[in-house]
């Protein structure tokens, strides 16, 4: 094992994450996942370990290690399985193949919009719900939805006599069955948009819905039922998570404002905060850290003055780090954000207590002392405190708690949101490394003239030749790149 490795070793989170093995010439030759990095990270490298012959022949040409941490194990299969297209190691044997993980697609432009299930997610004007690694939970949320709210299943645009007698979901009255008039254009599209706004994660009364017929069914003892609904209920909250990451309920304002005197009294403020921000990080290795920070006034989410971070000053994934670079971003004497957004009463760190001492050590650094900061530590819920104070643990149903909690949400939402943007950017503008003679400048160049890979598939070759400065055949290999990914 060499020094560099034994070092990385060392620093190695026990979260959920992936992580990339390079040999001596900084080639990718392994990309995996786990639920506790350290724990699998550690288990190649124990003394006496009885690996099979392909991971001996992998650990043996092991020279570094990177990783990211992700927020849940939906995050890292989807991750894990990017990096691989991307990469290509050569021990990923098993998942080198080209399959993807399954969406839903739904295109509103059509005269009768319908759900089916796509391994391509493509920018054709559609929407899409996922992708989901778990292909049962993406075609149980699209047969419910279909159930649910009366969609069409079939294709045909008006079905003759002999494909309507084959029809079971207009038989059995599951289909809203448009297409021979039972409903009206207009009223089947205000149930297509329903469908998506529920598979979007708008509609969580439906889950509650689901969930009573589910307790009904056990109470008539009727458990055949009552598993197969506890089954469909978990596919769509499972379905809803992996695309909107965490979804909370709305707060009322009156249940907000007693939140916010429980906490002021649970922290020991001298009155309820009317500014609370929240800063969450989202690693993706050192090229794509990325930082949320969300506002709530009176408790409530103030999305006027959320803002985005792209990491600068820190290499790898190290999240006090990157804490303490957006407390002085956002405070610090240059800052721009001192005067367009209003000052917090409260700031809390998505994190335990090695963020929420990087913050506190920035906000000195700077001169802020007035500021009061808090961490959430997410595996207990609870506050966690750094002036000699035990941490919080506030009861599940607290106000304070529920404050805290869906701020915290909020931003783990909106990083996540921006860390899979920049990653999927990434994955797309990777297809113009596979091209020969297109080196690093180049691709530059072709980006900053067409913006996106989208505007080079739309570009023409010749466009593309006078931009890079390369001959015609490179050129087509270009747009032929780019169209494969858009």
């Amino acid at each position: 094992m060499t020094d560099l490795l034994r070092e990385r070793l060392k620093s190695v989170p026990a979260r959920p994450g992936c992580y990339l093995m390079r040999d001596r010439q900084g080639e990718i030759i392994y990309v995996g996942k786990a639920k506790n990095l350290r724990r699998r990270v550690l288990s190649y490298f124990r003394r006496g370990a009885n690996h099979a012959p392909k991971v001996r022949s992998m650990v043996d040409t092991v020279y570094d290690l990177e990783f990211m941490t992700v927020k849940n194990d939906a995050e890292a299969l989807l991750t894990e399985a990017s990096l691989i297209k991307k990469y290509k190691p050569r021990f990923n044997i098993l998942m080198r193949d080209d399959k993807r993980y399954l969406a839903l697609r739904a295109d509103p432009a059509a005269k009768w919009p319908r759900f089916t299930c796509v391994r391509i997610v493509r920018d054709d004007g559609a929407r899409y719900f996922g992708p989901f690694p778990s292909a049962p939970v993406v075609r149980t949320a699209k047969d419910f939805a279909e159930k649910h709210y009366g969609i069409r299943e079939c294709d045909a645009i008006i079905p003759d006599e002999e494909c309507h007698k084959h029809c079971l979901a207009d038989i059995i009255r599951t289909c809203s069955a448009p297409c021979i008039g039972k409903i009206s254009e207009s009223a089947y599209h205000n149930r297509f948009e329903e469908a998506c706004a529920f598979l979007g994660g708008k509609r969580p009364e439906v889950f509650a819905e689901v969930e009573d017929k589910m307790k009904a069914a056990a109470e008539a003892q009727d458990f055949e039922s009552a598993a197969r609904l506890r089954d469909t209920l978990f596919a769509l909250k499972e379905m809803t998570k992996a695309h909107f990451v965490r979804k909370t309920p709305e707060m009322h304002r009156d249940d907000a404002e007693a939140g916010l005197c429980e906490l002021a009294k649970a922290i020991g403020l001298a009155k309820p905060p009317k500014i609370i921000e929240c800063v969450d990080i989202s690693n993706l290795f050192g090229t794509h850290s990325v930082a949320s920070l969300v506002v709530a006034r009176d408790g409530l989410p103030d999305r006027r003055y959320y803002r985005h971070f792209r990491i600068k000053t820190v290499v790898g994934a190290d999240d006090p780090r990157s804490m303490a670079e957006v407390v002085r971003r956002r405070y610090g004497p240059e800052s721009s954000l001192l005067s367009t957004s209003p000052r917090a009463d409260l700031f809390i760190c998505d994190g335990g207590i090695t963020q929420l001492r990087a913050a506190r050590a920035a906000f000195a650094e700077i001169g802020v002392c007035d500021i009061p900061t808090v961490g959430l530590a997410e595996r207990q819920e609870e506050i966690v405190l750094d002036d000699g104070r035990p941490n919080l643990l506030l009861p599940r149903d607290s106000q304070a708690l529920f404050v805290c909690t869906r701020l915290r949400d909020e931003a783990h939402r909106f990083a996540i949101t921006y860390h899979r943007n920049l990653r999927e950017k990434s994955i797309r503008e990777s297809v113009l490394d596979e091209v020969h003679g297109i080196g690093e400048a180049k691709k530059i160049k072709l980006l900053r003239e067409f913006k996106s890979i989208y505007g080079i598939a739309r570009a023409s070759v010749d466009e593309i030749a006078k931009s890079a400065g390369v001959g015609p055949a490179t050129a087509e290999a270009v747009l032929q790149a780019a169209k494969s990914v858009t």
